[in-house]
């Protein structure tokens, strides 16, 4: 069928122009190319954007969004790129607007145990800058070094360090947000309590941008804790065996700022990476770290490790090794990635519930012939089950398909969500009324018709 548009590209374009004053709209096809697709999530819902604006202010946010509402233009919000679930991938003829140059640290008060920032600052730069004043910044993604707090808090990014400090939700008292309409209001504040109005701040929180464009965010900073730190490993028979023990020191009063999982199939997929000899040791491995590694809860450590019977513990107060135990974990995913087709899955359910999920993955993986490796952050229920198959198959193979769908209703059988720390993106947004009901399905929709009447922000993601 002809569709007889109203206006031309470049129609649309030179509009953009007149309103993006301060940052550059790029065009060019590479351009395009490497904003539109990710390196490891290209999806029929994800297409070519029309422009690439490069914001440096407020104003070309607004700007941008002036251009989208008259041509109905779908905007999709970018800070550093690092989504697994195909959210910030481009649509066709979309504006990817990237706030990735808005990246200045504007304030860092001890006093007020705080830091305002603005979208684009990289996590880890910003826990670097703080801890030179005795600070640090808590949630620790496995993207710490390369993601934006902007995209942390569009995503509530969760990590290592959520047993204890919680996820990015835990740590923002405030947010700026220009909404669709191009205005730019603020929510929250600078106080570490506030029940005045509906708390709008925890909308935009894990909205995925649907809602409004975050130009400016405040966050929680805490003082860097007295003693030393310790770090351990442990082995178990089992993800099952080790999923009990993590149970029993979750809530023994140790207060672990870790609790890291990983399976036999993922050691051993370590060794190989890292040259290293883990898995002759055991089956499943847990990392744990304590911020104050004191003799009391040592001992607590020690003897749930071994009622749990735990072999080959080993512990260090020495930092290098400890950094060598943290690069181990976030080396998971290279380990297992390489050389094969994947998908990696992001499912929480509440800790009695841990082991169940464990057995029924490692039972499924039997049943349906796929190769799973399971590995997570133990400590919050929270659980990373990658599926892979030879990179010669370049379609996704239908087992692998109905594996995913079968851990995603046991997940919710359990009482669980199906994303955990992930986000929801275009992968998983047909779920809303299997995990959320019928009713809050409809309510999602309305709240973002209430924000967002015209759909121009990041449509179809977060729900369908």
């Amino acid at each position: 069928m002809t569709v007889f548009r109203p206006f031309s590209n470049n129609e649309v374009l030179s509009d953009l122009q007149a309103n993006v004053t301060d940052g550059r709209i790029l065009t060019d096809s590479d351009t395009l190319n490497q904003f539109s697709f990710s390196k490891n999530l290209t999806d029929d819902d994800s297409g070519l954007a029309m422009a690439v604006i490069e914001a440096h202010s407020v104003k070309d946010i607004q700007g941008t969004l002036k251009t989208a509402r008259k041509f109905h233009i779908p905007v999709v919000p970018q800070d550093q790129a690092t989504s697994t679930v195909i959210g910030s991938d481009g649509i066709e003829n979309s504006f990817i607007l990237s706030t990735a140059k808005m990246n200045q640290i504007k304030e860092i008060s001890r006093a007020d145990s705080l830091a305002v920032v603005e979208p684009g600052v990289i996590n880890g730069d910003l826990d670097k800058e703080v801890r030179k004043q005795g600070m640090f910044y808590a949630p620790d993604p496995g993207s710490k070094p390369i993601s934006g707090i902007g995209g942390n808090v569009n995503t509530n990014a969760g990590g290592m360090s959520t047993v204890k400090y919680g996820a990015t939700k835990d740590n923002v008292l405030g947010v700026k947000v220009v909404l669709a309409d191009g205005r730019e209001i603020k929510l929250g504040g600078r106080t570490l309590k506030q029940a005045f109005g509906y708390d709008l701040t925890q909308l935009i929180v894990g909205s995925e941008g649907t809602l409004g464009i975050v130009t400016e965010v405040t966050v929680k900073l805490l003082p860097i804790p007295l003693g030393t730190p310790v770090m351990g490993l442990a082995f178990f028979d089992n993800m099952t065996e080790l999923s009990k023990a993590v149970a029993a020191i979750r809530i023994s009063g140790v207060y672990p700022t870790m609790l890291e999982a990983l399976d036999s199939n993922t050691v051993i997929a370590l060794d190989k990476y890292e040259g290293t000899h883990y898995a002759s040791d055991n089956g499943a491995m847990l990392i744990f770290k304590l911020d104050n590694g004191t003799q009391e809860a040592m001992d607590v450590i020690n003897k749930l490790l071994n009622d749990h019977n735990a072999d080959h513990i080993q512990v260090t107060q020495d930092a290098t090794e400890q950094a060598a135990l943290e690069k181990l974990r976030q080396d998971m995913l290279p380990a297992i990635f390489t050389g094969n087709q994947h998908i990696m899955e992001d499912m929480a359910v509440p800790l009695s519930q841990l082991a169940p999920l464990m057995d029924y993955i490692q039972d499924l993986s039997k049943e349906l012939g796929v190769k799973i490796y399971t590995a997570g952050h133990a400590g919050d229920g929270n659980v990373h089950p990658s599926i892979v198959w030879p990179e010669s198959v370049k379609e996704t193979p239908d087992t692998v398909i109905i594996a995913l769908q079968k851990m995603f209703k046991k997940t919710l059988e359990l009482g669980g969500t199906i994303s955990g720390e992930h986000a929801v993106g275009m992968l998983k947004n047909q779920w809303n009324n299997a995990e959320l009901g019928e009713d809050v399905d409809q309510l999602q929709h309305q709240i973002k018709d209430l924000f967002d009447p015209m759909n121009v922000l990041n449509p179809k993601r977060k729900i369908d």
